[in-house]
């Protein structure tokens, strides 16, 4: 999204608008963030307020997103703001941020909701003995940046309060495997409780160390990309000889996809008695070599696509010939479709002929000689 798209989405259900050094902050986060944070319902804790000034942010955590909707408080002038969090079924947090229109230079205060009764960042701070304080405590409403930095050391201090949670609980094969892979950079692990079926435990691992835009020559993305696996483990509450495999799932960041679709992706098994530790090498191994072919894959379309123009003609997009390149090409062969340019179905459309690929084809080749055959 980009950064005019966001602030033209700040727009609060009673139409009024965010007050103003609100507004800056959430707009700076929206254009800054390293995250694709998300803005969900704006509006004003005062009946016919001026401004408005609370609003739902969504942010990612665990590869689902932290939910932090609004909620006004029983006095809509009461107190500075909010924010208060609860982890829902599908492994989302849930609470308040609320500004006080009427007082918006004051630091937002931090309410949490029920199922997080344990999670209180500010006493985790005094507990370090490190003599760091929140940044609250040094709150600058003129800092546009000030909310972001909020949202940031709320989600860490979250990451490892859900750790401690995964930690404690009494499940002899979790207890092992967060042992041994909670100290890989960037992991995220949380707790997935629900009704009708066992608590579990997931995993979100990101898996290699590759800057994936410079596999990717000009490309667009705003945001790092990443693959990780998402691992969920059933907490059994019995001992058993041979436990059950995990859920095993890969999850990329979605503008990923028009490189390197992870769908396409075949996972390792997961054998009798194996752990994370185990399987994380050779599924990252196979992973990386993907990867590569793929970032290869991206020169040998490019110089394809350009072997077509002397034999089929320029430009080719008005050319009566479609071709589908595949994200594994050369490995896969394009599809061709055939489009009249004199003859048109009862819709007034173009007659198509069906997909098209039995012709003769061979990655080897080079792209010249892949056009002459077709």
């Amino acid at each position: 999204m980009s950064p005019a798209a966001d602030t033209a989405a700040l727009a609060s259900t009673s139409g009024a608008p965010l007050a103003p050094l609100v507004a800056a902050q959430l707009n700076f986060v929206l254009s800054q963030a390293n995250l694709p944070i998300r803005v969900g319902q704006i509006w004003s804790g005062c009946r016919d307020g001026r401004y408005a000034d609370r609003f739902t942010l969504a942010i990612p955590f665990c590869l689902d997103y932290v939910y932090c909707n609004p909620s006004p408080p029983a006095d809509p002038l009461a107190g500075s703001n909010g924010l208060g969090f609860h982890v829902s079924d599908d492994s989302a947090i849930a609470g308040d941020f609320l500004y006080n229109a009427l007082s918006p230079k004051v630091a937002p205060d931090v309410v949490f909701g029920p199922d997080d009764e344990g999670f209180q960042p500010l006493v985790d701070f005094d507990e370090t003995g490190s003599g760091e304080k929140s940044c609250l405590a040094n709150w600058d409403c003129r800092d546009t940046g000030a909310l972001l930095s909020l949202i940031k050391e709320l989600r860490e201090f979250y990451i490892e309060y859900q750790k401690k949670r995964a930690a404690e609980v009494d499940d002899a094969r979790l207890k092992f495997e967060i042992s041994t892979v909670l100290s890989k950079e960037g992991i995220e692990v949380c707790m997935v409780s629900s009704n009708g079926r066992p608590d579990e435990v997931k995993f979100a691992v990101p898996l290699l160390d590759l800057d994936l835009a410079k596999l990717v020559p000009g490309c667009p993305w705003k945001l790092p990309q990443k693959i990780h696996l998402q691992a969920v483990f059933p907490i059994s509450r019995s001992y058993s000889s041979v436990p059950s495999a995990p859920r095993l799932k890969l999850v990329s960041t979605p503008d990923l996809k028009s490189f390197f679709s992870v769908d396409d992706v075949k996972l390792p098994p997961w054998l009798d008695g194996m752990c994370m530790a185990e399987y994380l090498p050779n599924l990252e191994e196979n992973l990386k070599i993907q990867v590569v072919e793929a970032s290869a894959s991206i020169g040998s379309r490019r110089r394809f696509i350009e072997a077509l123009a002397p034999t089929f003609g320029r430009p080719l997009e008005a050319d009566p010939v479609h071709f589908v390149i595949p994200l594994q090409f050369p490995k896969q062969q394009p599809v061709l479709t055939l489009e009249s340019s004199q003859h048109f179905n009862a819709q007034g459309l173009p007659i198509m002929s069906a997909p098209v690929n039995d012709y003769p084809w061979s990655p080897r080749w080079d792209p010249t000689e892949m056009v002459e055959r077709i």
